[in-house]
């Protein structure tokens, strides 16, 4: 079962004494993608161990995990900064994943095993009772493994990886869209299981498409709402 509180995994010093260096870079990535850091905020290696409860050295070795995946910079003068992902960053990720994702889905829905469908319908379930919960901030994570796990169950070592690559960036696209439209999100994952399950690969590859263009039109009104 995933961990499903609103605190970040490891955050504490307790909890992250004991985070590996995956689980820091998770933690803070995380934590770029709530907005808990926000971008163009200076992080500072002694602000970072103080707030996951590590010393300095996993620290610069996690930020320069992130500075490589593009979620921080380093800046003459300032140090390293949280990105600001800029709009066309964002529409050249969301026209990637509406690439893959329908080829995905439509190999997963004849190849995906009992244990993936199973996955889905547990990440399925836990992202509903999210929602009713108020616990938003917890979709985005919950929706990256959504769309790992379609991935994964594609049977395509190469798809599954880059989809892996993409969902983080793609889940700090949508952060402040996802919770908004949280309820008809999760009614098209709903969708998407069903059409898995049936074994349907032109059905569910047509219901990843539409939901990711129902995503990436939110994405866009907002944009032009904010501009």
């Amino acid at each position: 079962m995933e961990h499903t509180g609103t605190e970040s995994a490891g955050t504490g010093p307790a909890a992250a004494r004991k985070l590996s260096l995956q689980a820091l870079c998770r933690a803070i990535r995380e934590d770029v993608i709530r907005g808990v850091h926000r971008p163009g905020q200076r992080l500072t290696e002694e602000a970072m161990a103080a707030r996951y409860g590590v010393s300095r050295v996993p620290v610069r070795e996690a930020l320069r995990t992130l500075e490589a995946e593009g979620f921080v910079q380093s800046r003459p003068y300032a140090g390293i900064v949280v990105v600001e992902l800029d709009d066309d960053e964002a529409e050249d990720l969301l026209e990637v994943r509406a690439l893959l994702e329908p080829l995905g889905a439509g190999r997963a829905a004849a190849r995906r095993t009992p244990e993936q469908l199973g996955r889905l319908k547990e990440l399925l379930l836990l992202g509903e009772e999210a929602i009713e919960a108020g616990r938003l901030d917890e979709l985005a994570r919950l929706n990256s493994r959504f769309h790992e796990v379609i991935a994964a169950a594609s049977g395509s070592r190469t798809l599954s990886r880059l989809v892996t690559q993409l969902s983080q960036k793609i889940a700090w696209v949508y952060s402040a869209e996802l919770p908004r439209r949280a309820e008809d999100s999760w009614r098209e994952h709903a969708e998407i299981v069903a059409a898995v399950e049936q074994g349907d690969p032109e059905r569910a590859a047509a219901v990843v498409a539409r939901h990711i263009a129902a995503a990436r039109s939110a994405y866009r009104r907002r944009g032009a709402a904010q501009g």
